[in-house]
């Protein structure tokens, strides 16, 4: 079977609308490593956009999924339930930072976790509207649409979306938005859009994922925290990317000083198998009544079980410690580099970015970003691009990859970032 071949298969059989960004085609997949259909072999630093934090096909994660299918594979969680289920809720409600008593529901996606989360915020508040941030992702759905500050390509042709949604402005110095400008743009939005008594919740990524691995700064987080205090808003954390290791820590908001009145989380919660969850304050998430909150599949018992096996392998082979461990490596390549066309370096434990500018104009370059990925990519390293101008790689490599593996592919982008 060719590459070629199942291109052209894809092209006549599936519609533009899925971009799909890699020429060739997956047959098998290890750790860190994926071979294509003619048996090419590359190093994965996409990692299933942030899915696979304890790489593919983990020994235990396969243990769990094969012992738990030949138990049952689905039941319907609001019709039979599962220990499960309620064991990893009380696993979660244990270990996410959140104040007081804790409880969690599952999903399946991240963007259906979001979803819920603003079904939960607006159920607890009795208020309609939501403010979100340039430059944020939160999914492909209407709401999640609105909410998400970036417009090509997840908006373009499918408005309108749904309403009571506002925008502020994250902080971002190298774009020339300070803590302060954004905190004015919050204020403003209050002052000309929608009254702060009227709004339901507050929604961020501690990092932002698509726009670029942008790190909210602690004082940012912290002004956030009393303006919801000041106004009953609740505090929502994004998490969908940032969970689960990536950062040094189990969850992005354990680098802040406060916290937050729900989480979103999916990615790596379930290594690859699809599960998503929303955990909050338990009097917050109580507020749906019976029926309000649930899914066909969500809570599927084959992620459910992979996901206990997820935190396992997170304790047991330390992957916090691992994960500020390979990023601090990969930092020091990247600020080594002597290239007039880097001009950032930012994020946190193994959540890390490249940003590029044009060195003649000092714009945002996309172009130098595409023939960085695109010269890695020929020499078998796969990396994703993001950011509003498409300027930034974002390095989503497994945490469990082997050193002398890592060390090949920091040796590829030596080679292969600008002079």
């Amino acid at each position: 079977m060719k590459n070629s071949e199942l291109n052209q298969r894809r092209q006549n059989a599936t519609p533009r609308g899925i971009g799909v960004m890699c020429g060739f085609y997956a047959e098998r997949a290890e750790n860190a490593t994926l071979w294509d259909v003619e048996g090419r072999e590359v190093i994965d630093f996409a990692a299933g956009i942030a899915v696979l934090n304890t790489g593919h096909r983990h020994p235990r994660l396969v243990e769990a999924i094969e012992k738990q299918l030949k138990a049952f594979t689905h039941t319907a969680y609001q019709i039979v339930p599962y220990e499960g289920y309620v064991s990893l809720a009380e696993r979660i409600n244990e270990r996410a930072p959140i104040e007081g008593p804790v409880k969690t529901a599952f999903f399946t996606t991240g963007a259906e976790a979001v979803e819920n989360a603003v079904k939960i915020a607006r159920a607890s508040t009795r208020r309609p509207g939501i403010i979100t941030f340039s430059g944020a992702f939160h999914g492909r759905t209407f709401m999640t649409m609105a909410l998400t500050g970036k417009v090509a390509p997840y908006k373009l042709g499918f408005g309108p979306f749904p309403g009571s949604v506002f925008h502020a402005r994250y902080p971002n110095d190298l774009h020339g938005v300070s803590v302060e400008q954004a905190l004015e743009s919050l204020e403003y939005l209050f002052k000309a859009d929608i009254a702060p008594d009227q709004v339901a919740a507050i929604v961020l990524e501690p990092i932002q994922g698509e726009g670029g691995f942008n790190v909210a700064p602690p004082e940012f987080f912290s002004a956030l925290r009393q303006i919801c205090d000041q106004h009953g808003i609740l505090l929502i954390a994004d998490e969908v990317q940032t969970g689960f290791a990536r950062t040094g820590k189990l969850f992005a908001m354990e680098h802040y000083p406060v916290k937050a009145d729900l989480i979103t989380m999916a990615k790596s919660l379930a290594g690859g198998m699809p599960l998503s969850a929303v955990a909050g304050r338990a009097k917050v998430m109580d507020a749906p009544a019976p029926g309000g909150l649930g899914g066909t599949y969500a809570g599927n018992p084959l992620a459910i079980a992979s996901a206990h096996a997820v935190l396992n392998v997170i304790d047991d082979e330390k992957l916090c410690q691992r994960a500020n461990e390979l990023g601090a490596q990969l930092k020091e390549v990247l600020e080594q580099a002597q290239s007039k066309a880097i001009a950032q370096v930012r994020g946190l434990g193994s959540m890390i970015a490249i940003e590029f500018n044009d060195p003649a104009t000092g714009k945002p370059s996309p172009d130098i970003t595409r023939d960085v990925q695109q010269a890695a990519l020929e020499q078998g390293l796969l990396l994703l691009t993001c950011g509003v101008y498409g300027n930034v790689i974002r390095f989503l490599y497994p945490l469990t990859i082997p050193q002398a593996q890592f060390t090949q592919a920091l040796n590829i982008l030596k080679q292969v970032l600008p002079r």
